[in-house]
Order: structure tokens, then C-alpha cells, then sequence
């Protein structure tokens, strides 16, 4: 907008003190005039203040100004604490209210920023402001109106913008809210044992209360366990762990009566059970050349407890030695297979042949530990033949192959043991490294030269020898498992033997499948969220089609998908898991549960509407707080000259900057010289003539 504007200026042909000399003499010579009363003083006087005006130079200026408009910046918070009690529809009618008022002023500009919600740091208002402001000069803000719940994480000291700020809270004055906070939860428990959770309901906006409140504690989608809690004090919670493995342990606190949302009255916590330090017992039964690789192996895993006895001296040799000469210890075999057989995790047979040296009552004890959850690890050479072999003892009963009979079980020739199309899918074996790509290619690593051919009657056969043979077997005996490799010659993969073999590695995840651990379970449905996405990963040695999986929400809301297959039996649910909550994922048979914490946790931390947080920076400068919800009526918006209040009843204001840019200027003489002149002759010759008479 063009504006002219007309003003009176003085551009004075002498400096000021002198112009004032000047008028100060001129006083002085005129003083004795008016004591005297003489005629023509007033004469006199008027021919002064024509001089000193002509010394003065007054002009009339006349300016041309291209006024800018005031600029008002909306500001609008678009987080996840706005989408609660109808917030969000409460500041999208008041937004498009304010934008459609504002822009009916004259000489404003409207701009509109956007807090939207992202990131774990809470609402980051005044980070969308100062973007907002980037632009815009200071002499032309208005103002700024935010829209937002209050509940601003990055509130500054100070605002250093000269302008009311302005805050409009959807919702009332004097919301209550109730929030469960975990003060201290364990990442990690020992399975057998307990971790403890320290954890406090808090009742915010409400007079403290020692009404007790119901807390439900759910674990893996099981029955809820309900405790009862005092608000605001910290209560301990004792969680066992029953498995290995991630738990996803749901806590929640019973809704208060009126408060904002129950979104926070809930904590989702993943407990994952680690296994103490195993407890391993290897029995050799010779010497030979592959005894120190086991026990290197089992020695390097600092987590494990390494009992080792090799059988030196079978009983049935004689060879007239002298007792006092014999430096060797007897083994404990009562004490080892019958006192203490409970306390080990695993037994290793390595070369093991009777021999008479367990009796069967002992072999038996093993069989029933593994039936009750024990676990057995058998690698065996020509001992596992003959009427030594322990395939013909009561523990024969939890193998699952036997040797041929005869001559035909042992085999000595070069192979390379090869992964079966059931291996392929095995998490022992599958990704191995050299391992063959399918069943009918070659493997990458080197040699074996003997091997025992045996009958499979259960389990998985996951490795092959020649012409097919089962070469390692795992299978599941009641509560434990057992794992059978029927060659000795492993040992030569330590060695690099041949270019050697990943022989660390498959022992490692055949003890760690024996274990039980559950990243290597070969049946199994795990669901994992993470970027706001649920992944349910279903695991199965069969090639059959995997069946739909059905995914059930926090709110209950179900749904079915199609896994899509992938390599090494894998069938996998991808989705988006924007709720937070526990999701749990089924094929029917097995259950996975998983944990989705809220994407940004400040934003649920409190979910009262409050002006508390950004109340001395509005105060600070000049604005208000207004409330817009529960049927209060949007504040009018008046124009306010600088100076003057920027809010009243009712009301909010913004302030007129009348910003410009000077276009144009022109002045014009109001007593030129030749008229001064003219003038003062004049007033001189009239001032003369009436003294003269």
C-alpha cells in the first residue's frame, strides 16, 4: 500500500545555538521597547520573528511510503499428545477459524507452521516457531498464536521475539491424569531365578490419595497377576524367570475416574532369560588326536563349567602293573552318574564304549535325565560298534539311530560331509559357512576319512555322509534333547586339514540348540517390532505351505496374513505397528508375543492440557492463555497499536508495526528568501513610521 504524508520541517541556514544567540539578542533589544511601551514595538517584534524565521528555513515535506503488511505466525502442534480427548479435532476447527479471521484484517499476513510429531524428544514447538520466524523481519511480527495442549518440550528461558505470544489449550482447566511410570526394570534375568521391578502410579492434577489402586501384571498374553498399589509410592514387583528367551511382561494400572486417557496408565517390559553358567561333563573314552578339540572348545566359553575325565585304563586290561605304581584316578562313577547327575546341563560322550565301566543302573540315569530335560551330545568312531557300544545299553533308548550290524556300519573313506535338504532349513546348520548351497551341490570345506553307517529311527537328520548316510542326528526325548554325530574325525576341521571347516562354529550351535537357546529352535514363531513395524518370523524344518498367521492388536483388533517363504525355512509377516501395546502373532499351534513401546515416550509422560510449561514465556511477553475446549468460545483477534495491552477478556490482540519504506520526499520552501526580504523591509518601514510620529 502507497501512503502520502505531509509535514512541516525546519532546515535552518545556521547552526541551532546560533539561531538562538540570535533570538536571545533580539529579546534583549526589544525588552526596553516594552517596558516603555514605545509604539511600533510590536512592529518591532514582528520584524525579529520574520528574520529569524527566514534564518530558520521552514519547508512543507511531503513523503510517498509503500507500507508493508504485519506479519501473524500460526503455529500448530501436531503431536501424538494432541490426538487424545478430541484435542485434534478441537485445533483443527480452531486453526481454520483463526487462519479465516486473521485473514480478514487489513495490512496482515498470515504464515502457519506445523510441530509435527517425530523422534523420542517430545513435542519440539518452538523448533517449528524459530523456522516459522527464519523469515520473517522482527519489525513486521504481529504476533504469534499458538495452538497446542501445553505440553512443549522445548520450551526456551527466553523468547527473544518482540511480539505476544499467544497460547490456545483444547480442553479444560483442571484435567487429571493417571500415569504408570517403571522407575527400574531389569533388561536381562537368570532363568531359574527372579529379577524384581521397581515401579509408582501417579495421579497428576488430583489431591494425594492413599486409595489403593489395582495393578495387572500380564506375561506373554497369560492369565494377569493383580497387585495392589498406593499412588505415588514405589512398588516392587518379583518377576521369575521361567525360559530363555525375551518375555514381554504388560503392566497396567486401573483407569481413573475423569482423567485424560488411560494411554499411559500402561508399561510394556521385555525381560530376556539368559541361562547361568552351564554346567558340561565330558566323558572320553581314550586318548586320541580329537579329545583336545572338545576341550579347547568347551574351555573357550567363559560361561561354561568343564567337568573332563578320559578313561585311561579300562578295567580289563591286566597288564601286572602294581596298584602303588598306578598314578591315576579312579573315576567317580556313582558320584558323577547318580549324587550329582542332576547338577550338569549337558553331557558330552566323546569315544565312550562301556566296557563295563558304567553299570547299567547309571545308563539309565542318563536316558531318564534327558527324558526329564537333560541333554546328550554323543560323537562316536568304531567304539559305537560291537557289543561295547552303548546303542546296546539302556541307553540306546534316547539314540536316535543305531549302527548297522556287522562289518557294514564302519566306513573309511574321503567325504565331505554335506548338509541335507532338512539342514538346509535347520538353524544348526543352515548358513554355514562353505557349506553347500543345495542338496545336490558340493561343499566348500575339507575331508573326513571315516564315518558309521546307521539306522535313523527319529529326529532330523541335518548332515549326510556318503551315498546319503545320516551323518549328524537331533531329536527330542521327552523334556530334553539329544544330538549324535556318528564320526570322530570333526577334530580335522580345527586342524585346517584340507582347507578345514567351520567345526567351532556347528559345535557351538549344536551345544547352544541342546541348550535350548532360542535363537537356534528349528519349530518355532518369534514376533519382533522395530521402526514402528511388527516382523513375526515362523520357523519350520517341513516344506510344506506355512498357514496364515494371525495378528492380534493392542486394541483387539485381529488380522490375517500369507507369510511370505524365505531361505533356511523361514516364513515372514511384515506390518506396520504404529500402536503401543503387545501384539501377539499365532500359526495356530505356537503363540510369539511382542512389545511396542510408544514412538515418543515424552509425549505420553503427561497428557493433561497445562499452559504451566510455556506460562512465563506468554506472560513475558504480553499475551494470553486461552482454553478452547469443553465449549469455550474462540477469543476474538483485535489489532493493537505498540504499547498497549495485547489481550483482554474475551479477546487477543496483535500489534500494528506499520512497517514502510520511504519511496519518495519533496519539499517546498514556506518563506523563501525573497519574500523574507520583502517582509521584513516592510514591517521595518511600517515599525519606523509609527515610532516616527
Amino acid at each position: 500500500m502507497v501512503r502520502s504524508l505531509s509535514s512541516i520541517d525546519f532546515a535552518p541556514v545556521l547552526p541551532a545555538w546560533l539561531v538562538v544567540a540570535l533570538a536571545v539578542l533580539a529579546v534583549l533589544a526589544l525588552l526596553p521597547a516594552l517596558v516603555r511601551r514605545a509604539r511600533g514595538a510590536g512592529w518591532r517584534a514582528l520584524a525579529f520573528l520574520l528574520i529569524l524565521g527566514a534564518i530558520s528555513n521552514p519547508r512543507l515535506v511531503q513523503q510517498t511510503r509503500e507500507v508493508r503488511p504485519d506479519i501473524a505466525l500460526l503455529a500448530v502442534d501436531n503431536s501424538a499428545s494432541t490426538t487424545v480427548a478430541g484435542r485434534e479435532a478441537a485445533i483443527a476447527a480452531a486453526r481454520a477459524q483463526i487462519e479465516a479471521r486473521l485473514g480478514r484484517l487489513p495490512d496482515l499476513e498470515v504464515r502457519t507452521v506445523v510441530a509435527e510429531e517425530g523422534g523420542n524428544q517430545g513435542t519440539r514447538l518452538f523448533a517449528a516457531i524459530e523456522r516459522g520466524l527464519a523469515d520473517i523481519p522482527r519489525a513486521r511480527l504481529a504476533g504469534i498464536v499458538a495452538l497446542s495442549d501445553g505440553q512443549v518440550h522445548d520450551v526456551p528461558v527466553s523468547f527473544p521475539a518482540e511480539a505476544p505470544l499467544h497460547l490456545l489449550l483444547p480442553g479444560r482447566a483442571g484435567e487429571v491424569d493417571r500415569r504408570l511410570r517403571v522407575i527400574e526394570a531389569p533388561g536381562f534375568g537368570i532363568v531359574g531365578r527372579g529379577v524384581e521391578m521397581r515401579v509408582v502410579v501417579e495421579d497428576l492434577g488430583a489431591p494425594a490419595s492413599d486409595a489403593p489402586v489395582r495393578l495387572s501384571i500380564r506375561r506373554d498374553g497369560g492369565t494377569p497377576r493383580v497387585e495392589s498399589v498406593v499412588p505415588g509410592r514405589e512398588h516392587r514387583i518379583a518377576l521369575p524367570i521361567e525360559r530363555g528367551g525375551p518375555s514381554v511382561v504388560e503392566i497396567t494400572a486401573d483407569e481413573r475416574p475423569g482423567e485424560v486417557s488411560a494411554l499411559n496408565n500402561r508399561a510394556i517390559v521385555t525381560v530376556n532369560g539368559v541361562r547361568d553358567r552351564l554346567r558340561v561333563l565330558l566323558v572320553s573314552g581314550e586318548p586320541h588326536a580329537g579329545e583336545r578339540t572338545w576341550r579347547r572348545l568347551l574351555k573357550a566359553d567363559p560361561n561354561v563349567d568343564l567337568v573332563h575325565f578320559t578313561i585311561l585304563r579300562p578295567p580289563e586290561k591286566d597288564d601286572l602293573t602294581p596298584l602303588n605304581e598306578l598314578a591315576l584316578i579312579a573315576f567317580p562313577v556313582r558320584e558323577l552318574f547318580q549324587l550329582k547327575l542332576r547338577e550338569f546341563d549337558l553331557i558330552v560322550f566323546d569315544r565312550f564304549s562301556n566296557r563295563g565301566i558304567l553299570p547299567p543302573q547309571y545308563l539309565r540315569n542318563i536316558a531318564d535325565h534327558v527324558r526329564q530335560g537333560g541333554a546328550l551330545l554323543m560323537s562316536v568312531g568304531p567304539e559305537f560298534t560291537g557289543p561295547a557300544s552303548l546303542a546296546n545299553t539302556p541307553l540306546g533308548q534316547v539314540l536316535p539311530a543305531r549302527p548297522l550290524p556287522g562289518g557294514a556300519a564302519l566306513l573309511e573313506a574321503p567325504f565331505r560331509a554335506q548338509v541335507s535338504e532338512t539342514g538346509l532349513r535347520h538353524p544348526v546348520t543352515e548358513g554355514l559357512t562353505g557349506a553347500n548351497a543345495n542338496a545336490a551341490a558340493q561343499p566348500g570345506w575339507g575331508r573326513w576319512y571315516r564315518m558309521l553307517r546307521a539306522e535313523a529311527r527319529s529326529g532330523a537328520n541335518i548332515m549326510n555322509g556318503p551315498d546319503g548316510n545320516p551323518l549328524l542326528l537331533m531329536d527330542r526325548v521327552g523334556e530334553g534333547r539329544v544330538a549324535l554325530l556318528l564320526s570322530d574325525q570333526i577334530w580335522l576341521w580345527s586342524r585346517g586339514h584340507d582347507g578345514g571347516g567351520p567345526q567351532a562354529e556347528l559345535l557351538r550351535r549344536i551345544a547352544h540348540w541342546l541348550m535350548r537357546e532360542p535363537e537356534l529352535e528349528e519349530e518355532d514363531l518369534t514376533a519382533a517390532i522395530a521402526q514402528g513395524r511388527l516382523t513375526v518370523t515362523r520357523r519350520s524344518l517341513s516344506d510344506a505351505p506355512p498357514p496364515e498367521i494371525t495378528v492380534t492388536a493392542p486394541d483387539g483388533t485381529v488380522s490375517r496374513h500369507a507369510p511370505e517363504r524365505r531361505e533356511g525355512g523361514r516364513a515372514v509377516v511384515e506390518l506396520p505397528a504404529a500402536s503401543p501395546g503387545v501384539w501377539s502373532a499365532t500359526d495356530g499351534t505356537r503363540t510369539a508375543f511382542a512389545a511396542a513401546e510408544a514412538a515418543n515416550p515424552p509425549e505420553v509422560a503427561d497428557l493433561r492440557a497445562d499452559p504451566g510449561r510455556m506460562g512465563n514465556l506468554v506472560q513475558a511477553s504480553g499475551g494470553a492463555a486461552r482454553w478452547i475446549g469443553d465449549g469455550s468460545a474462540l477469543p476474538d483477534v483485535r489489532r493493537v497499536s505498540m504499547g498497549r495491552d495485547a489481550s483482554g477478556p474475551g479477546w487477543i490482540g496483535l500489534v500494528r508495526r506499520e512497517d514502510h519504506t520511504i519511496t519518495g520526499i519533496s519539499a517546498l520552501p514556506l518563506l523563501p528568501p525573497w519574500l523574507a526580504l520583502l517582509l521584513v523591509l516592510g514591517v521595518a518601514v511600517v515599525a519606523w513610521r509609527r515610532e516616527g510620529r
